[in-house]
């Protein structure tokens, strides 16, 4: 039987998923090379000045630095590293801007990024090489107590030694066969140093809470809202079930509940599962498994609100306006008790009127309360277009796989009514709670999303401009309102040059983190935002709920801010970092799996879009959404020229290659290990 595998549906309301900028992006980040941002300063040899950044590429002779402000990576000769490795944060001194790019030394090293790194192992004509997932572009000898019983193509963890003026591997893990996206995804776990078990002291407390039933006791103090029309809606496939609905209308527009489960009720400060969840950070989710921040006891069971059971909860009960404007909001500890467990599936077929009888039945108990819904969040919809909510095109992948683990197929993965109504339902939660954090001052962590930097705009415009779409929209850089990005997407919706101009916009703007500050969100063109709604995936999701439940507890500012301030600094910090971690490691084990599908396909023809273009080649995306690269040598009797922007244009006939355009192509090669896909221009087809 093949196992249909999609990640927990995330977007803005934050279902789980990681998305940077709180949409439903791509996995990839765009290929087109744009302008060159801003150059890195090139004070004279003389002088003292010393520039922070980070060794991100690693060559047998040189290096490039990415300085920490942005800016031009800056060539660093081998000689001149000072002892430097991959990924370690760096001083430069003496840059020098030449007509290639900027070049400099290493001053000093800062601080040495870990020496445990990932890769294959091959049996060269000199001996056995090591050669690393990561950026480092020759292949390292093997130190000579390695592990044994090595294979040509081995997935390994080496430990990185130096040896004289060059650098040794040392072989002390063997996954398998690089062959394997599922060995891959092992080797990816352990790169991003992500936990897969959980310490015995977590076990201990998570086997205390294991089967734990709410008792009247515990439910003395909440709201009582367990004859409520209350249902939950996930994938058919979801176990963690942490937020559940009910929505009424009234006199004036809708009543809404957001019933979160109360995780703070059972994960206590300072205790071992606390310890263990905050140094996670956030759930990982990959082709074949997920790595949850908390024990399943508690996310499949205790703090899960299945169906037919009491459960605590921490209720957002919000009145809308019927323009779907927040009138007043109240947050209360609570206790549901779910009457359906909803399915994404289902009630799609329910809101298209293709639902069985069977189905309509299931759903009886909820039908009004769902009804509401559907009107509320085309409300929301509405009003979010108004206020000028950037709609970026998505190709999030759904990967198959067969019994054996491996991927036979992989498609896009769509949304339909129901997943949009949750999100824009958990997007309203998300603001109330932030709403209610800055009015009262409390310590908190707040979701952010800054406005997009002024040279990134410049860049999207030249884009935008030579796909010959208008940029007038962006002129005024310097105060780029979310509007003004969505009236570019609005051009391009519909067009060849949709998801190119999508996935530009998405580097164009700033990354979402976690902030103590109250920001605003960019992207969603609000002033107040937060994670209040994946407690059970997400720490600070589970941090916010226990600072506001002290503030209901207490109405004491201040002994929340004593209690609090620091901690809620502490998680902001670490969750973003965790975060970054765990959309990279996802990210890499994607590639992996795309190569694995196309093995499978080498020498199939192929029709796809131009989604990138460089220098030595474009990169073409296929209709579910595998993206390979298309070096310019393998057009024939051609000589390309790269316009520094979006198109490749042949001196000889004329030809133009350029974003949004299709291309006929042929797969080549897959490695599975890098996850690189090879394409040919392929003629005939």
């Amino acid at each position: 039987m093949a196992k249909r595998f999609k990640k927990r549906g995330g977007g803005q309301g934050g279902k789980g998923r990681h998305r940077p900028n709180d949409k439903k992006f791509p996995q990839k980040q765009a290929r087109p090379q744009p302008a060159p941002a801003q150059k890195a300063q090139a004070p004279g040899r003389g002088e003292e000045k010393k520039i922070p950044a980070r060794i991100v590429s690693l060559s047998r002779n040189f290096a490039f630095a990415r300085p920490d402000d942005g800016g031009e990576d800056v060539f660093v000769h081998g000689d001149r590293l000072n002892g430097a490795f991959l990924g370690d944060q760096v001083l430069l001194t003496n840059l020098i801007q030449q007509e290639k790019g900027p070049s400099g030394e290493v001053a000093q090293v800062v601080q040495e990024a870990p020496r445990l790194l990932t890769g294959t192992v091959e049996l060269g004509s000199f001996g056995w090489e090591f050669h690393a997932s990561a950026a480092i572009r020759y292949g390292l000898p093997l130190a000579g107590n390695s592990l044994r019983q090595l294979h040509s193509g081995d997935k390994v963890q080496a430990e990185i030694q130096k040896s004289g003026r060059d650098y040794a591997a040392l072989v002390v893990n063997r996954y398998g066969s690089g062959d394997s996206a599922r060995i891959c995804a092992d080797a990816i776990i352990d790169e991003y140093q992500i936990r897969r078990e959980f310490p015995p002291e977590v076990k201990e407390e998570a086997a205390l809470l294991a089967n734990r039933r709410v008792t009247e006791e515990e439910c003395r103090g909440r709201l009582d809202l367990r004859d409520l029309a209350v249902c939950t809606i996930d994938s058919a496939s979801a176990k963690d079930l942490d937020d559940a609905i009910s929505v009424s209308r009234t006199r004036t527009g809708f009543k809404l509940g957001v019933h979160i489960a109360d995780v703070s009720h059972y994960v206590r400060p300072g205790s071992a599962i606390d310890r263990e969840a905050m140094e996670r950070g956030t759930s990982v989710y990959f082709a074949d498994r997920v790595i949850p921040m908390l024990p399943e006891e508690l996310s499949n069971g205790v703090c899960s609100l299945n169906a037919g059971e009491d459960k605590l909860t921490f209720s957002a009960l919000i009145w809308l306006d019927m323009e779907g404007n927040i009138e007043k909001y109240e947050f209360r500890k609570s206790v549901i008790h779910s009457k359906v467990r909803g399915v994404y599936a289902e009630v799609n077929a329910l809101f298209a009127g293709t639902a069985s009888k069977e189905l309509r039945q299931k759903y009886a108990p909820v039908t009004r309360s769902l009804n509401a819904a559907r009107r509320l969040a085309d409300i929301l919809k509405a009003r979010s277009r108004k206020m000028g909510t950037v709609d970026l095109a998505s190709s999030e992948p759904q990967f198959v796989l067969d019994e054996n683990g491996v991927c036979v197929d992989v498609m896009p993965h769509a949304t339909g009514e129901s997943e949009q109504m949750i999100e824009q339902l958990m997007i309203t939660a998300n603001q109330a709670a932030a709403m209610l954090a800055k009015k009262h001052q409390l310590p908190f962590v707040y979701r952010v999303h800054e406005k997009p930097n002024p040279d990134r705009v410049d860049s999207l415009a030249e884009l935008v401009t030579a796909l010959g779409l208008n940029a007038l929209p962006l002129a005024h850089t310097g105060d780029i309102k979310t509007g003004d990005l969505a009236a570019v997407m609005h051009q391009a919706a519909g067009t060849p040059s949709e998801r190119v101009i999508s996935h530009q916009i998405l580097r164009t703007m700033a990354k979402a983190r976690y902030d103590t500050a109250p920001l605003g969100h960019f992207g969603l063109a609000l002033e107040d935002y937060c994670h209040f709604t994946s407690p059970i995936r997400r720490y600070p999701d589970t941090s916010i709920h226990r600072i506001l439940s002290l503030w209901l507890k207490t109405r004491n500012r201040q002994e929340c801010l004593n209690r609090y301030q620091g901690f809620a600094q502490e998680s902001a910090s670490h969750s973003s970092e965790c975060e970054v971690r765990a959309m990279n490691a996802e990210r890499s084990a994607e590639d992996c799996y795309m190569a694995e599908y196309m093995r499978a396909h080498l020498g199939e023809h192929f029709v796809g879009t131009i989604s990138g273009v460089t220098m030595r080649g474009v990169f073409v995306e296929l209709p579910n959404t595998v993206e390979g690269f298309v070096p310019v040598e393998s057009f024939p009797n051609s000589h390309f020229q790269f316009d520094g922007v979006v198109t490749q244009y042949d001196e000889t006939t004329g030809r133009k290659l350029t974003i949004g355009q299709e291309l006929p192509v042929k797969a080549v090669a897959a490695d599975v290990s890098s996850g690189r896909i090879d394409f040919i221009y392929d003629p005939e087809n």
